[in-house]
């Protein structure tokens, strides 16, 4: 059986690493009694995949990985013995089961991720926000540098930009690509846009949460993202 989890991370547990998430719920998976499937050779593994690693010091409400059990589970029960055993901050929202062939596949999968981005307090531009992102979110391109691994390069990020818009309330909605060959992140989206504004970005500035993650059902076509948790079914 293959499953999909999805949670959230939140609280101090932002600040714990992505390597360090993956350990976190092998020894989750243990306590909780979760029959998850090894691979075979010498040095044996749960058989997982995490999808979209997040950065250090962001908080999510969709975070997801893949795991292959080595026998069917009523997909409530997972939910249930893993939020027994969840620290502050990590909380399982749903269990799906997805197609064989689908659970190894988690971040090839991801095409898109929501975001919501907040102002930490005194920072928060004294302009009507929603005039100023429909005009920069407009423009027919948005050159940022970009940082290889040798150098830096101009990069026009608009096409990878699929939505952006204010919320009335000082917050910021993006949805950016976030597929491994264009993937975007939102500081980088924010400092431009500050840019744009005549304001100098500073470090700290902004909270970044993300909300969820998708994979594109068309994407050589009109973008179809559909929720990773969508993707699979409930197991009664």
């Amino acid at each position: 059986m293959k499953v999909r989890i999805k949670f959230t991370k939140e609280g101090p547990m932002k600040f714990v690493g992505h390597l360090d998430t993956m350990r976190y719920f092998q020894k989750a998976l243990r306590r909780a009694g979760i029959p998850v499937a090894f691979s075979g050779g010498y040095s044996p593994h749960m058989i997982m995949s995490f999808a979209a690693p997040l950065g250090v010091g962001t908080t999510s409400l969709g975070e997801y990985f893949d795991m292959e059990l080595r026998e069917a589970m009523p997909t409530a029960e997972i939910e249930k013995r893993l939020n027994e055993t969840m620290a502050e901050g990590i909380r399982v929202i749903s269990a799906r089961q997805v197609e064989e062939g689908k659970a190894s596949k988690a971040m090839s999968l991801v095409a898109a991720c929501d975001y919501r981005i907040s102002f930490r307090p005194g920072r928060t531009p004294e302009i009507p926000l929603e005039e100023k992102v429909e005009e920069f979110i407009s423009r027919p391109s948005i050159l940022v540098m970009k940082k290889t691994k040798r150098s830096e390069k101009e990069v026009d990020i608009r096409p990878y930009i699929y939505e952006m818009k204010a919320d009335g309330k000082g917050n910021i909605f993006l949805r950016l690509a976030s597929a491994s060959a264009n993937y975007t992140k939102p500081e980088l989206v924010m400092d431009r846009f500050l840019s744009f504004l005549g304001i100098e970005p500073e470090p700290f500035s902004y909270l970044t949460e993300r909300l969820e993650v998708y994979a594109d059902m068309d994407p050589e076509g009109v973008h179809k993202f559909v929720s990773l948790e969508a993707l699979g079914e409930i197991v009664e």
